[in-house]
């Protein structure tokens, strides 16, 4: 008898259950659930949620069915049925798809900081979107498990971009971001949403590796309100460490500016990679000849992580040697970034020396600027505020 009624009792349990999830999830949301656990565990397959991949933007029609890719430096030729080297871009009977377009595998608020944007509405929130793919390889990647991995290896959100902009509404964030990943491989989501996003008031910055061509780059900049740069040092040999070259993100950089997109720039530094002082002196003068000095620069302190685990942390004086020296070759603002605390974790003026705006890490506990200026001397602080 006992054990007809602790069985009766599971049973309504499992019952209940059943229609708590119901409730809560919806049938479409019960759907979804179902249909990625009965999905093949198979890494060669697009993510199946039911949307269709998009058509590329920015690829030439070769013989044989072949295309060839031009949104990257990489300009890959992809033959029938393959993909180019960042993995999310297929090539179906002769025609370029996106295997990720509406499809985030990381939606997240965070802090504008985390970015970094310093120079930007100080103290917000961004809707942060990432999918799977990376035109690098960076052996030190700390989103490798997004920016490696291919479609079908991770789970995703059906998120096409009107979602994408009425989520960042609802939960009244100013700003979407493309981040975690690189959005240069989503670049038609990532172009979508920031149409949109300019239509409905909305400010869309992206933070990327800065390796896209010419073409797609121009083309998203007037629905970009600002960019961050991942400038992995100053040698093609720095750039080895992330199966890459140099002077494509040089050109990027340089186009920004140009435009009038606003930039800032990071640079991690990693022990015995890029961390030589020469490089980073070298470094500072072409930002501050070719860019301007107000584009700040924010040199990030190395954990080891993914491939790079025999590597140090990087020493807090090499950081603090860095910043000496691209304020010393004319840099405006340069800030360190990962040393929780750290005095130039804060952005000061430049001529009066006074913190205007306090942070530690992530937070900000004061923002001294007013209508763009230095309240101690009246000095202009370039920025979007």
């Amino acid at each position: 008898m006992k054990t007809n009624r602790r069985r009766i009792g599971l049973v309504l349990s499992a019952v209940l259950l059943g229609m708590f999830l119901w409730w809560l999830f919806g049938a479409n949301g019960l759907e979804r659930m179902t249909r990625q656990a009965d999905a093949p565990d198979d890494a060669a397959q697009p993510p199946q949620v039911g949307r269709t991949p998009r058509e590329a933007m920015f690829f030439v029609r070769l013989a044989d069915r072949a295309v060839q890719c031009r949104m990257c430096f990489r300009t890959c030729v992809i033959a029938e049925g393959g993909r180019g080297f960042c993995r999310v871009r297929e090539n179906r009977d002769g025609t370029l798809f996106s295997l990720v377009y509406g499809l985030p595998s990381a939606v997240h608020i965070d802090p504008i900081e985390k970015e970094p944007q310093y120079h930007h509405l100080p103290g917000t929130q961004i809707l942060c979107i990432g999918t799977v793919g990376c035109n690098f390889r960076c052996r030190h990647c700390h989103n490798w498990p997004l920016s490696q991995a291919s479609p079908g290896e991770r789970d995703v959100l059906d998120l096409p971009p009107e979602a994408v902009v009425r989520l960042a509404l609802e939960r009244g964030v100013p700003t979407i971001s493309f981040t975690y990943n690189d959005p240069i491989v989503a670049f038609e989501y990532l172009y979508d949403v920031a149409v949109l996003a300019r239509a409905n008031g909305l400010r869309m910055i992206w933070h990327t590796n800065g390796a896209i061509n010419h073409e797609p780059l121009v083309k998203i900049l007037p629905f970009t309100t600002a960019i961050t740069v991942d400038l992995k040092g100053f040698t093609d040999a720095a750039y080895a460490n992330s199966a890459a070259t140099l002077q494509p993100v040089l050109n990027t950089l340089q186009t920004i500016r140009q435009k009038g997109v606003w930039l800032e720039i990071v640079n991690l530094i990693i022990p015995t990679i890029n961390d030589n002082p020469d490089d980073i002196r070298r470094m500072s003068r072409w930002i501050v000849d070719t860019l301007g000095p107000d584009v700040p620069l924010h040199f990030s302190r190395f954990f080891p992580n993914f491939q790079l685990t025999d590597i140090p942390p990087t020493p807090i004086a090499t950081l603090e040697m860095a910043h000496a020296i691209a304020r010393e070759e004319g840099v405006r603002f340069s800030t360190i970034g990962n040393v929780p605390g750290h005095k130039h974790n804060s952005t000061f003026c430049p001529t009066c020396d006074l913190r205007l705006i306090y942070r530690v890490h992530f937070r900000v506990l004061y923002n001294k600027i007013q209508n763009g200026s230095c309240p101690g001397c009246g000095e202009d602080i370039p920025g979007l505020w």
